[in-house]
Formats: structure tokens, sequence, C-alpha cells
């Protein structure tokens, strides 16, 4: 079993990692870090939690300690090693790595992101650093602002490239590449790798070693569970799953701003403590809501794939996709949130008709089929809490006052795995619902100009005089 010591690492930098407890290295470590030391351009495929913030960031410090040494001059600090992110989270996350990985050496490093008042990032930069942390759009505001060079940057690290590119930073990401020198490493780590993350690679590497780790690949230590409910049941099951297994630190995905908020209210109201945190919240927003969660005082943190981007918390055990993404190496992602470091987790999906081409997809891409588990009383097809209701059925002594037969519920098994083929033949029809016919329809009303008309027009005497 190879070490970190037999990779080459300085022994300060081995000081640092035996305190944290670091012993051995990952797959993606032990080849990325030999390779880095020597200053070669790399460009790594890895999924999230298989440890590549420390296979760029360890051999990056160590090639950095000849610049360690010198005065506490601004001028003799200059920035050289950035690394950049495509979240706030993830920027924060990789720095505070870097600061845990330098703590028996004299570099300096720095994390700038938006979101927060750029006049207290200034001083910093003022009094010189050596490693910058940085997400585009902030440090091209620094650029502009003339508060930092970046002329005697000798690496350079792309992290999670891909969703850069989604989150549309490729024009940040090349006016910054053209203000570094043209002779320096270059690292980019890209969980997938479509056209234009090579395109990408190829304008900023030089003939790079490719790297693969794990890609695609679900931790051994995951149990994936799917269950599969009526889109419109799904928040109440979240909610009995959740009160009924007592479930703690849950981390669950949605697939858009507006759900995530709206799951989060609906969650408090059933009396789980949630919050949310989604690219429209503020920075101290979501930092306040990441350290809430961490430290337990709230039970379920919900979030967008973007957000959650960097989100790095030990032992978390329970990743909920409420909404399957409808890129399959997303639920890759998602669920590698959990199940770090060889601790256990569990990763449960909830499941709707219109989802069952996202989940053959996710099968497709991890080279296995989960086996559906229907959840007693949430039956695809069958629901026990009316959805809606008419006004018959909610005042018992109108228009008959008798609402309308209860509907059949699925044939499906409870508690059992069912045919995949089975789960949604049932049809959905809410309980205690009156047939649209037998609603009384509304009374119009006037247009309001003839109301108004009615008003307006002088009242004529009555031909027969009485």
């Amino acid at each position: 079993m190879t070490t970190f010591a037999e990779l080459g690492l300085a022994p300060d930098i081995l000081r640092a990692l035996d305190e944290m407890g670091y012993s051995t290295p990952t797959p993606i470590q032990e080849q990325v870090i030999p390779l880095a030391l020597q200053g070669g351009d790399i460009l790594g495929a890895a999924q999230t939690g298989t440890g590549k913030t420390a296979a760029f960031a360890l051999p990056l410090i160590q090639r950095l300690l000849p610049f360690a040494n010198h005065g506490t001059s601004p001028a003799k600090h200059p920035i050289r090693a950035l690394i950049l992110t495509p979240t706030r989270e993830l920027a924060i996350q990789v720095e505070e790595s870097v600061r845990a990985y330098t703590r028996h050496v004299p570099l300096r490093s720095l994390v700038v992101y938006g979101g927060v008042n750029i006049n207290t990032q200034i001083p910093v930069l003022k009094a010189g650093v050596e490693i910058l942390v940085a997400t585009p759009g902030r440090l091209l505001d620094h650029v502009q602002n003339k508060t930092l060079m970046l002329n005697q940057v000798n690496t350079l690290v792309l992290d999670e490239a891909d969703r850069m590119l989604d989150m549309g930073f490729m024009p940040d990401l090349r006016r910054i590449v053209a203000l570094l020198p043209a002779q320096r490493v270059n690292m980019m780590f890209s969980a997938t790798f479509p056209e234009e993350i090579r395109k990408l690679a190829d304008s900023i590497l030089n003939s790079p070693t490719f790297i693969e780790v794990a890609r695609n690949a679900t931790a051994v230590t995951v149990t994936q569970v799917i269950h599969p409910v009526h889109h419109e049941r799904k928040r109440q099951l979240l909610a009995h799953l959740i009160k009924s297994r007592d479930l703690r630190q849950v981390l669950v995905f949605t697939g858009t701003k507006l759900g995530c908020n709206r799951l989060a209210n609906e969650l408090n109201k059933s009396a789980i403590h949630a919050d949310a945190i989604h690219g429209d919240k503020t920075q101290q927003e979501r930092i306040k809501a990441l350290d809430a969660f961490k430290a337990g005082t709230i039970r379920v943190l919900v979030a967008t794939d973007v957000a959650a981007r960097g989100i790095d918390i030990e032992a978390l055990p329970f990743v909920v996709n409420y909404d399957l993404p409808h890129n399959a190496e997303d639920y890759v992602h998602r669920i590698g949130r959990t199940g770090r470091a060889g601790a256990r987790g569990e990763a449960i999906s909830l499941v709707s008709e219109s989802e069952t081409r996202y989940l053959k997809d996710i099968e497709k891409l991890i080279g296995s089929t989960l086996s559906p588990q229907i959840v007693p009383g949430f039956e695809p097809g069958a629901a026990d809490v009316p959805v809606y209701q008419s006004r018959a059925s909610r005042h018992p002594g109108h228009n008959g006052g008798q609402p309308a037969e209860r509907q059949e519920r699925s044939a499906a098994p409870r508690g059992k795995p069912v045919p995949r083929d089975s789960l949604f033949d049932a049809p959905y029809v809410p309980r205690d619902v009156v047939p649209v016919e037998d609603t009384p329809a509304p009374t119009r009303r006037p247009p309001r100009k003839q109301v108004a008309a009615l008003f307006r027009s002088p009242v004529k005497p009555d031909s027969s005089g009485q």
C-alpha cells in the first residue's frame, strides 16, 4: 500500500497530513501527485469525493516552497498559484483545505468570491498571498480594480471545469488565461468531458497527461434507494420518511430555485426544520444555512445542483433526490456527497412517472439496475390525502351532501419490490373529488362597463302612469 511519503511530499506537508488523519492516498492522489511534482500539465477525470483537492493542492504547495521564505514585503508575496472554481462554496472549501495543508509552511492563501463586499478582500491582497482561490467573476472584478496582478502565476488549476462551462464562464476563463504568463503548469479537473471541455483543454493545456479515476462510478459505501411516487405526493412522502425514520442531516436536491424555496417552506410547515440554498441567496444567507446544517441545528438542507457544488460535510448520512437530475452524471455528483472517506451513506430518490426516462439514463451510466421500493400508503396511482377538493366535498351539505366514491388503490404490493413496468400502471385519481359535471357552474357577472352604464342611464317613467 502506497503512503504519502512514498509519493515524494516534503516533511512539513506530511506532518500536516498526519495531523489531519490522512493515512494513505486515494487513487486520484496516487496518480496525480507524482506527475504534478514533476511540473507537467494534467487533465483529470474524477467524480466528487475522490480526493482531487489534495491531489492538485499538495504538489502545488510543494512546488511553491522555494518562494515561502521571503520577507514580509507585499512585493515579495505575489500570486504564484491560481485555483479557479465555479461556485463560492467550492472556493471556500478548497481554500480551507489549502490552509490546512500549509499549517507548517509559511505560504499565504486567500479566497475571493462574489456576493460579499470586495473591499474586505483588498487589504489581504495588498499584504501579499502566494495561493489565490477564486471564482472567475470576482477575480476579474479585482483585475479591473487593479487590486491584484497575475503576471507571476506559475500554476493554474481549473476545478470542476464542466460546471464552469454550464454556468457560462467560458468568456471569463478566456480573459483570465490571457492575463497569465505563457510559461506555467496547468491542471484541469472535470467530471464530464463534453466537446466544449475538450476544446477548452486544447486551448489551455500543453500536452497533458490524462488521468481517469472512478468517473461515473458510485461508491460501494452508498446504499441507493428508489421510491416510486406520484409527483404530487413527493413532499408528503419526504416528510413521512424523515419523521418515521427520524432522519437527521438530510441534503435534498431539487431541480429549480423556486422548487427549492417552496420545498423548504413546506417542510417547515410540517414541523421539520429546513433551510434552502441556491444561486439567488446572498453569500451570507448561504454560509449561515450551511453552517447551521453542519452544526445540526437544521434538519434538512434543500439545495440546487449549482449551490451544492463544494458542499463537503464529514460523514453526511443522507442525500435525497427530490427531483431526478436530467443529466445522469449529476446523479453521481449528488450521491457522492455521502459515503465519503469510507463512511456509510444512503441516497434516496423519489421518482415520478415522468422521471422514469431519467432513471433509465442513470442506470445505464452507473451500469446497474436500481430496485424500486414501494412505501406503504404512497403507491403510485393512489392518494391518501386529497390534492384538491371541490366545494361539494368541503361542505357536505352543498350539492347533495355526498362526496364522490373513493377510488380504487393501486394493486401493487406494499413494502416489496415490484416489476418496473407495473409501477405506474394505475391511473392517478385524487380521492373525494366531485365530478366536473356535478359541480354547479359559477354565476357569470355582467361586464364592468355594462354595470357602470346602468347607473349612468336616466330612469324613464312608466308609460302606464303608475
